[in-house]
């Protein structure tokens, strides 16, 4: 890491074409680092992040405020990522200019992205998974698309403009419910939760060239596309399956947080940094990279373990399912039970949970088989798409 002696500048709720030219002088090093904020949180959260990263000032639409007790980061570090994960306090995510280019150029070379061609932001700037969309871009020399809103009214009026898009999970199946046209983006690049095989199917019969993307703030986003790492990325996964990575896209560290970054970054026997990840992983018999959920998620329900992401998967296959969330809630006598959170194709014809049982346990050992389940109008969702999971495991409505 580079020498600590460059300012660090908190931006929030600034339009996006400022925010794009606040990007490039950071990437460039013209201008400060940059510590994107989400300008809709509360302001005692944004007041508690300003006190946890340090920036030297905040820039807000009325203009720039110092602030007092500013830290300076590395010499290197274009953007710090403030994360506000499911399950984990938020942590400042330090990435460099060359690694979050180096990202940029990977995926644009994957997908074989056209000189000046035009992107879509639909997802939060102040995440990774947005703020890459404009790094890409830059980098092409693209145009960057930011409308309003980020519902598929807003998405389905840009495709007319047949931009590359960025989307997580529940925008793309929302999509399909309003039956757009698909074949009118020329990639639809998918991360930020897991997505089910019917989805996929749906999507691909639909038109849609969708790309699954796995990734986070650590790694500039998604560094595995389909299963098959992006050029100059390496995966392996330890004796208890955890998945690494390793490449040029890796964070510098936590700001602030060196006992944190050292437990994350790890270097092996040939002086080789790896990322050791939350998640949990296998191999497929084509070599690809199955991710089969974050270990942090694993149910442990009368001493047996549960992926619930596997469990989701194959709730989701059935018709009367619209979408579905599995978590793990106390149990007295289970320690955890496995808990379907589901939102019903129709309203009037939800599931039952004799039925969800009875489907898992056909196809899955019987402890994997649901012994609660909630329903919902939607899920819960965080600011970047994710489930939230801290809402999910909350007490329920039905159980068996």
């Amino acid at each position: 890491m580079d020498v600590a002696t460059r300012s660090l500048q908190a931006v929030s709720g600034v339009d996006p074409e400022r925010f794009t030219a606040l990007l490039s002088d950071a990437l460039r090093g013209d201008g400060p680092a940059l510590l994107p904020l989400d300008h809709h949180l509360p302001r005692p959260r944004i007041d508690a992040l300003l006190q946890t990263m340090r920036p030297d000032s905040l820039r807000t639409p009325d203009g720039v405020t110092q602030l007092d007790g500013g830290e300076p980061v590395a010499d290197d570090t274009a953007v710090v990522v403030a994360t506000s994960g499911s399950t984990e306090a938020p942590k400042g995510v330090e990435l460099s200019a060359d690694a979050l280019l180096r990202s940029a150029r990977a995926s644009i070379d994957r997908i074989g992205a056209g000189p000046q061609d035009t992107w879509l932001c639909v997802l939060p700037l102040p995440h990774i998974a947005g703020l890459q969309v404009v790094v890409r871009a830059l980098v092409n020399g693209g145009r960057v698309l930011h409308p309003s809103g980020s519902g598929t009214e807003a998405i389905t009026a840009a495709a007319g403009e047949s931009p590359h898009v960025s989307l997580v999970p529940t925008q793309l199946r929302r999509l399909l419910t309003e039956r757009a046209d698909l074949s009118r983006f020329p990639t639809i690049l998918l991360g930020g939760a897991a997505a089910d095989e019917g989805l996929l199917t749906a999507a691909r019969e639909a038109g849609g060239r969708v790309i699954t993307t796995y990734g986070m703030s650590e790694t500039c986003g998604g560094c595995v596309y389909d299963g098959i790492p992006l050029d100059g990325t390496l995966v392996r996964l330890d004796e208890a399956d955890r998945v690494l990575l390793s490449g040029p896209t890796l964070f510098s560290g936590y700001r602030r947080d060196p006992r944190r970054t050292r437990a994350h970054r790890e270097r092996d026997a040939e002086g080789g940094v790896w990322f050791r990840t939350g998640d949990v992983g296998r191999f497929g018999a084509d070599g690809a990279l199955e991710v089969r959920g974050r270990a942090d998620e694993v149910i442990n329900t009368g001493g047996y373990k549960v992926v619930p992401g596997e469990v989701a998967a194959l709730v989701n296959r059935l018709d009367s399912v619209h979408d579905t969330v599995v978590v793990g809630r106390p149990d007295e006598e289970w320690g955890e039970r496995v808990t379907a959170v589901v939102v019903p194709s129709r309203a009037d014809a939800p599931p039952t949970l004799r039925e969800v049982r009875a489907w898992v346990r056909e196809r899955m050992p019987s402890y994997a088989a649901p012994r609660e389940l909630e329903l919902r109008s939607a899920i819960p969702l965080l600011s970047s798409g994710k489930p939230d999971l801290t809402t999910l495991r909350s007490p329920a409505t039905m159980q068996d």
